[in-house]
């Protein structure tokens, strides 16, 4: 080794520029502290012992202890002594000193002597070492056969390698702490929040953890019933390749990270026990204490598998909310690791009180999440109505997890004559606010269809509705009316984006529909339109989720929208439309990474239509004759259709329901029959008052007819229409 070598190690002070005055009144930088009782000759110099450079007094700047590197190596190149260091150094990661610096807390004999030899005290070439205390070998010896570990400085014992280094200083701890409490903050549920608490504590603080919860979780302000029950509901520890020393293990190899079985998996505290008061007491205590010791069993179970290490190895941690302790936690530390100090508790206190607040808010936020998604899907439909002529498919999509309420909805509301309305709507924001809104005008629109109003005019009560709710509620709604007998449909637009037809043949086209103001304006005239809807087509309507977003306008998203429904048109030819299901998934599909800034809801109807010979459709003058005049025309169509087995069942309901609206009407009673699935028989008159069932007395000559419907019949139901009402009934057939 070469012995004109020079090692540097970093220092608190400043170093004196060649040619310093030593007036100068930065002096106290430029001096070595002395520690008490060594007087200034005892410091070694820099170059041989008792030689001075040349040309440098004792008073010199020159036979200062910091003389300039260049000048020692010109005076004497082959030694190099080491220089005491302030003990403002501080402490290297490694837990060490730097070379040539005496531990905290030497004695002032350690240090040599000005009148040693320089053999006896520079060895080793290069390297400047010092003999250890209490031992005779210099440090350069220790050098050659390996490093030393160094003992921690409050415990003395020394770290093994491998092994987590105890936090030394106070300054570590509050480093710790502000790293958990971040890492414990960022969960949003229960199980990031506690597993944050484990990933954060193992291996840094602890060996091993375990947290226990009560069961059930109180939730806000409500008191719990029942006995106050722990449940396990996590634990974590090193990994079994690091614990090599036997410790706390147990019986059973656990997977990394995880503990498999420790304990009880439930333990009910008893009022008045042991467990109950270090519970009550809130603060962390040392499992080596009396009432510790005590409640340990109860909380861990009297067989359990898991063996606790001796002395302040472990800390119970009771975790307390805003209300009531809601837990514990119980950290551990091997046999070959530094046990828990006093200060260790304050660490234990910081991590349970803020995962007992996390714990106590993710609690909180996940009932409101309960509350808005059970909100959400009651406003809703749950399940779409099976109508005759059209099927219905439907998706719903909130704009995130955490934001799953919206004011976005669709319906589909059964007619009379077998018509559906289709109903797409959109209120502002995304707060519960706007899915109570949403709710209303769904329930308005639910109502305004039974009365059987004309799209526009449905439009126009909604706008009504909407100026009553508020001054600011805004709504874009689309309102369709589907006619299964005449294969049309009526539209309606209030500020909404235009449907999409897509055709049999696979041609796809956005419907002309007047765009009309949002609802909720106020003074403005909605107005409807009629198309043809051809058996075999699908009507898509969506909310402006969907072809929306920051990355595309409007107008570009309905243009994808159309060539996507084109090309899916096109994998399942010319004769056959695509189904239903997979046709809402492959629209859904052509969302990208940046186009779910909103809420998405869709509707897809495919029009299926009523053939015109499975219609039959009469009008019968207000007379007594009527009723006589109907059974024979609903004998001759169920002959015409081969369903003579059905020809007493309707000739009695179709007699008891016609005189019925005989007796009342003053313009022609009409009678409509559609062979579908079911038999279904409609009788419409001018009179808006709905019949009900009532019982009649044994002296009634009237009274029983709608008996005999309500009996016979698979369904009947009576709807009032804008000029009078239906009454109806089916039949099943065979």
């Amino acid at each position: 080794m070469d012995s004109t070598r020079v090692t540097e190690h970093p220092t608190s002070f400043d170093r004196p520029s060649p040619g310093a005055d030593p007036t100068d009144p930065r002096g106290a930088l430029l001096r070595t502290p002395v520690p008490p009782g060594v007087s200034g000759s005892a410091l070694p110099a820099q170059g041989r012992t008792g030689q001075t450079p040349p040309g440098a007094g004792a008073g010199s700047p020159g036979a200062s202890e910091h003389s300039q590197p260049g000048a020692e190596q010109a005076a004497e190149p082959d030694t190099h002594r080491p220089r005491p260091v302030s003990e403002s150094v501080p402490v290297q990661p490694d837990g060490g000193q730097p070379d040539g610096v005496q531990p905290a807390g030497g004695r002032s004999d350690d240090l040599p002597s000005a009148g040693m030899a320089s053999g006896d005290v520079a060895s080793g070439g290069g390297q400047a070492g010092l003999a250890q205390p209490g031992s005779g070998a210099p440090a350069g010896a220790a050098d050659r056969r390996g490093a030393v570990p160094e003992p921690d400085r409050r415990t003395g014992q020394p770290t093994a390698p491998g092994q987590p280094t105890p936090m030394r200083r106070d300054g570590d701890r509050l480093r710790f702490v502000g790293a958990a409490t971040r890492r414990i903050a960022r969960g949003m549920d229960l199980d990031e929040i506690v597993m944050g608490l484990c990933r954060a504590t193992v291996p840094t603080f602890a060996d091993a953890i375990l947290v226990y919860l009560r069961e059930p979780l109180p939730v806000g302000d409500e008191r719990p019933t029942g006995p106050l029950v722990l449940r396990l509901r996590r634990t974590d520890r090193i990994p079994a390749e690091r614990d090599t020393e036997g410790g706390f293990t147990p019986a059973a190899q656990p997977e990394p990270s995880e503990l498999e079985t420790v304990g009880a998996e439930l333990c009910e505290v008893r009022p008045g026990s042991a467990l109950a008061e270090v519970l009550r007491g809130v603060r962390p205590v040392f499992t080596d204490t009396p009432a510790a010791r005590a409640a340990l069993p109860e909380l861990l179970g009297d067989e359990r598998d898991f063996a606790l290490p001796d002395g302040r190895r472990a800390i119970l941690a009771p975790l307390r909310g805003r209300r009531r302790v809601i837990g514990a936690a119980l950290f551990l530390r091997g046999p070959e690791r530094v046990a828990f100090e006093a200060d260790d508790l304050l660490v234990a206190a910081q991590l349970a009180t803020h995962s007992a607040l996390g714990i106590d808010k993710a609690v909180l936020y996940g009932r409101e999440a309960y509350i808005a998604d059970e909100l959400q899907r009651t406003m809703l439909p749950e399940n779409l109505p099976r109508c005759t002529g059209v099927r219905l498919a439907s998706r719903y999509l909130p704009a995130a997890e955490t934001a799953r309420v919206g004011g976005d909805w669709y319906d589909a509301i059964p007619l009379p004559g077998s018509r559906v309305a289709l109903v797409v709507g959109d209120v502002m924001g995304h707060s519960m606010t706007s899915a109570a809104i949403m709710g209303q005008l769904r329930t308005t629109a639910q109502t305004l269809a039974g009365l059987d109003l004309p799209p526009q005019e449905v439009l126009h009560h909604l706008d009504e509705q909407a100026q009553r709710l508020g001054t600011d509620r805004m709504a874009t709604c689309l309102y369709a009316v589907y006619d299964p007998v005449s294969h049309r449909i009526t539209v309606a637009n209030a500020g909404h984006p235009p449907p999409v037809l897509l055709h049999l043949g696979g041609h796809a086209e956005v419907l002309r529909v007047p765009a009309g103001a949002p609802i909720g304006v106020g003074g403005v005239d909605f107005e409807a339109v009629e198309l043809d809807a051809p058996a075999g087509a699908t009507l898509l309507l969506y909310t402006d989720g969907l072809v929306e977003s920051r990355l595309r306008d409007v107008w570009t998203g309905i243009e994808q929208l159309r060539e996507r429904l084109a090309a899916t048109a096109q994998l399942t030819g010319p004769d056959h439309p695509p189904p239903l299901e997979a046709l809402c998934d492959e629209v859904l599909d052509m969302l990208g990474p940046g186009d779910r800034d909103d809420d998405i809801a869709l509707l897809a109807a495919r029009f299926d239509g009523i053939a015109p010979s499975d219609v039959a459709y009469w009008f019968l003058e207000p007379e007594d004759a009527a009723p006589g005049r109907a059974r024979r025309l609903a004998r001759r169509a169920l002959a015409r259709w081969g369903m003579e087995d059905l020809t007493d069942a309707v000739e009695l309901l179709v007699s008891e329901v016609v005189t019925n609206a005989v007796r009342y009407a003053s313009k022609p009673v009409t009678l409509r029959l559609l062979r579908t699935d079911v038999l279904r028989c409609e009788v419409g008159d001018d009179v808006p008052q709905l019949p009900r069932l009532r019982q009649a007395r044994a002296t009634d000559e009237g009274g029983r007819g709608l008996y005999l419907v309500n009996r016979l019949a698979r369904r009947w139901g009576a709807t009032r229409l804008s000029t009078g009402k239906v009454v109806w009934f089916e039949l099943n057939r065979g």
